[in-house]
């Protein structure tokens, strides 16, 4: 690339998003689950059983969408409903042990994607590069 056709730091930033979403696509791609079914079981590692409405809040999506979400894996039998002790009348929602085990596998995948992506950088530009992430996500 000439000097002159240097992209824009946004653009180039862009460019490397796309990067990342079309491999993660691919890593997701053999356990047939899609970036908001990954972000759930993401959060229900984090937080073990939660609430249908604090489930939709951590994914900022509306509850009728976290519905979804949650039968799509239900189905799968990656998470499971089970009655609120507190409260009767809500839902809690858990990984199951299957739910873990998919979520491992795929970090591990997601995880060797990025190596192939980052590994192209010395440790000091990827200390640097995570650095400046971490000050623009705060």
């Amino acid at each position: 690339m000439a000097e002159n056709d240097d992209p824009s730091l946004s653009e180039a930033f862009w460019a490397v998003a796309r990067q990342l979403r079309s491999h993660s696509r691919e890593a997701l791609s053999p356990w047939e689950i899609n970036p908001s079914h990954l972000r759930a079981l993401q959060v229900l590692a984090r937080h073990d059983a939660v609430r249908l409405r604090d489930l939709a809040d951590h994914l900022r999506i509306a509850p009728r969408s976290a519905t979804e979400v949650v039968d799509g894996l239900e189905s799968r039998g990656l998470v499971l409903r089970r009655p609120d002790p507190a409260d009767r009348r809500a839902i809690l929602v858990e990984l199951t042990d299957e739910g873990q085990r998919v979520l491992a596998a795929i970090r591990g995948a997601r995880d060797t994607e990025a190596e192939a992506l980052f590994g192209r950088l010395s440790a000091a530009d990827r200390a640097q590069l995570a650095r400046i992430l971490g000050t623009l996500r705060d």
